[in-house]
């Protein structure tokens, strides 16, 4: 069963964010979008990557009135001892989850069971905290961040115009589909 136009579940999580431990529910996944960026494990190789490319784009990401969080089943402590040490990690300014009990990555379906890991799944969630977008990849495969902008574009062109509706490599800006019975075959 597919998670897209589904409500997050509810949830409870320590997470580091600036220099502080904060609590984190699925009460901060409504009233403004959200991306949850699942990473198999802190102090890995592809993941600092990822995180760093987030971080690059994450001005981006907050003027399209966008929260960014990072989730690895890894707990908060490890977190910011990441940030700590690592000159990729120590950028970060989002909000970076400890998942040590699976919770979330079970809610999300992206926990890999004989690892205890979490797959890399990217989710945009709507302001009403409902999963619109999924991308998971294998754990060699990173992220683009640019990619996942463009998608939350669409994402919200789409639900402030809901007649219609953003085709293969949608840019803002572009022209749009109006679906209907004249369209059916002329495309």
């Amino acid at each position: 069963m597919s998670l897209i136009g589904t409500e997050v579940k509810p949830f409870s999580a320590q997470a580091y964010h600036n220099g502080n431990f904060i609590e984190v529910t699925e009460a901060n996944f409504k009233g403004k979008w959200s991306v949850v960026c699942f990473y198999p494990a802190d102090f890995t190789f592809v993941c600092p990557t990822e995180l760093e490319d987030l971080q690059n784009n994450y001005e981006a990401l907050q003027k399209l009135g966008v929260e960014v969080y990072s989730v690895s089943t890894d707990t908060h402590f490890t977190h910011k001892a990441w940030h700590d040490t690592s000159d990729a990690i120590g950028k970060i300014t989002y909000i970076m989850i400890g998942d040590p009990s699976h919770t979330l990555s079970r809610h999300f379906e992206v926990l890999i069971e004989e690892k205890g890991l979490a797959d890399r799944g990217t989710f945009i969630i709507d302001p009403d905290g409902i999963v619109q977008a999924i991308e998971i990849n294998a754990g060699g495969i990173g992220r683009d961040a640019s990619i996942l902008i463009n998608k939350i574009k669409a994402a919200q062109y789409v639900r402030n115009n809901p007649k219609e509706v953003c085709p293969a490599k949608w840019q803002e800006g572009a022209e749009t589909l109006k679906p209907s019975l004249d369209l059916v075959g002329k495309i």
